[in-house]
């Protein structure tokens, strides 16, 4: 049996680039931003069901992320409804992974990790974090970011200092180098304790 690690943050925290990190570090990595665009794309498992629920957001045979935006601006009670759909099958694919691989640590790359109480299923938790300013800076440098579109994306997020004293485990992502050091020490601590176990 793996060991659970689950990993999240806020955006523009350095989640992803952490993520590699641990994959670097010889333990799985499972991205749920990933399997849900597996299952946006054509042929994946959440093109019917959302084909049946939302017809308008179906182009090409794939789900729109453009058209759900649509969606969800006209309609509010449309979030819960996508999500009612692809919570589950998002669930699946991730047991279906954790069932798969054979490595000793699998992280979870979960970005409502908190939010969505995907925490109580694991074994560890871990937080990136930066200041928020850097932060901020981050974010507004990707191309087609805008601070309103920014400060919407943080409204839906656990605020970072809460999701940092959730955490079990924290990784300060202000230079590779410091984050790196970070993510081999955890890596070293979970392999410990479990041939202690």
């Amino acid at each position: 049996m793996s060991f659970r690690l689950g990993l999240t943050g806020s955006i523009g925290m350095g989640k992803s680039t952490t993520a590699r990190m641990f994959g670097d570090a010889g333990c799985a990595v499972w991205d749920a931003d990933a399997a849900v665009h597996r299952m946006y794309a054509p042929g994946g498992a959440a093109v019917d069901p959302m084909r049946a629920a939302f017809p308008q957001a179906i182009v090409d045979g794939a789900v729109s992320r453009d058209r759900l935006k649509e969606i969800i601006a006209c309609d509010p009670d449309a979030l819960k409804r996508i999500e009612t759909i692809v919570h589950p099958l998002v669930a699946a694919d991730r047991a279906a992974f954790a069932e798969k691989t054979s490595a000793d640590i699998v992280v979870f790359d979960i970005p409502l990790l908190f939010e969505t109480g995907g925490d109580a299923l694991m074994d560890a938790t871990v937080c990136v974090t930066i200041p928020a300013e850097e932060q901020r800076a981050r974010v507004l440098a990707r191309p087609g970011m805008t601070a309103a579109q920014f400060d919407a994306i943080l409204s839906k997020q656990m605020p970072n200092a809460e999701k940092v004293r959730c955490a079990d485990y924290v990784v300060v992502t202000d230079t590779l180098d410091h984050a790196r050091e970070q993510v081999a020490r955890i890596v070293a601590q979970i392999r410990e304790q479990l041939k202690d176990a």
